[in-house]
């Protein structure tokens, strides 16, 4: 072979490897530019629907809203017959918000159905026990809980103790009982942390208070916990600076174990009998007068029952909305906590919101 005839082969060579390299490349590169594009109008789309969806949510929210500012104008009362506790009427509200694509779903709650855990003690002082409430957080210890739990530090005397020593406003290491906790002892756990001497903001803030299991804060099973029937709002507002929490429950809205720590232990069986009263009168099989809260006197076999009247009424003004909006299979919520205001001068109603989160 000749020496020009090799070169020129090795030249092809080359040439061949060059061309191959550069079609990798080019490859390559359209494949990452596809990539990107794809993901560019993925996330778009995303971002799109994400948006949608916040707004559908939000818009959800005022609908709820302006529906319980009309209950609010015509009516004192608050049941479960209201239309803001009735999912058809609800949704005849929501069909009147347009949305190009997407499903929206509203639940409101009667947020003062449940238990006012600042209610344990009387504010401003907080250095004083509210009696009422701690009989109603006793019954409903012992409603939800177990053996095993009722006892040592979960033992519901040693719980209330504990949470009355979380609230007050005294932290000289006076617990209250043998059994409450004040900052020596949550400074001695790992990590260490301080005793908070004040009103409670957020519920999950019980766990941190000694004898509150994560199994008797979310509850196991078909058993409730605290969390599911229990709240931080309710405060109203008195002269000047002053603050309290009155703890009544809506029993006309209250559920279950609610009713059941109301009526006692050795009640439990009438707390069902009020429970299905109650819906019986919610699905228009009975007609009664349930805007005194006496008025479960008049079922049978309540004439000698009496619910201690500090904790009882038959109305509310703080309430929980919770909106779910879904676009393509994708969803996204607000849960807010509103409480219906008054204007002073105008005397009209509107909502005032308490606490809002998105997911």
């Amino acid at each position: 072979m000749s020496k020009a005839l090799k070169i020129f082969e090795d030249n092809r060579g080359i040439a061949l490897l060059i061309t191959i390299s550069v079609t990798t490349i080019l490859v390559a590169a359209v494949l990452e530019y596809n990539r990107r594009a794809r993901f560019a109008i993925i996330s778009t789309a995303a971002v799109r629907d994400h948006l949608t969806m916040s707004n559908m949510a939000t818009a959800g929210v005022y609908a709820a809203m302006v529906l319980l500012v009309k209950d609010r104008s015509e009516s004192d009362l608050d049941s479960l017959q209201e239309d803001w506790a009735n999912p058809e009427k609800i949704d005849e509200i929501l069909q009147e918000i347009t949305f190009e694509k997407g499903k929206l779903s509203v639940t409101i709650t009667d947020e003062l159905s449940k238990i006012q855990i600042n209610a344990l003690v009387s504010f401003p002082d907080s250095r004083r026990f509210n009696q009422s409430q701690v009989m109603l957080w006793d019954r409903y210890l012992r409603y939800i809980g177990s053996e095993e739990q009722l006892q040592e530090d979960s033992e519901p005397v040693a719980i209330v103790n504990s949470v009355k020593d979380w609230l007050d406003s005294g932290d000289d290491n006076a617990t209250t009982g043998l059994s409450g906790a004040e900052s020596n002892y949550y400074e001695d756990l790992d990590p260490p942390y301080a005793c908070r001497n004040g009103p409670i903001p957020d519920l999950n803030e019980l766990l941190l208070i000694k004898g509150i299991t994560p199994e008797l804060y979310y509850g196991q099973g078909e058993t409730p916990g605290l969390s599911q029937y229990m709240t931080v709002h309710g405060m109203t507002l008195g002269a000047g600076t002053s603050f309290n929490w009155p703890g009544r429950i809506n029993i006309n809205t209250a559920a279950l174990p609610v009713l059941a720590a109301l009526l006692g232990i050795e009640n439990e069986e009438m707390a069902q009998a009020l429970y299905d009263f109650r819906q019986e009168i919610v699905a228009g099989k009975d007609v009664n007068d349930i805007s005194n809260t006496k008025w479960y006197k008049d079922i049978p076999g309540f004439g000698d029952i009496a619910m201690d009247p500090k904790l009882i009424a038959v109305s509310s003004d703080v309430f929980r909305i919770e909106s779910e909006a879904a676009v393509n299979n994708i969803k996204s919520s607000v849960t807010a906590v509103i409480q219906r205001v008054q204007g002073p001068e105008s005397g009209k109603w509107t909502c005032k919101v308490l606490s809002w989160q998105t997911k």
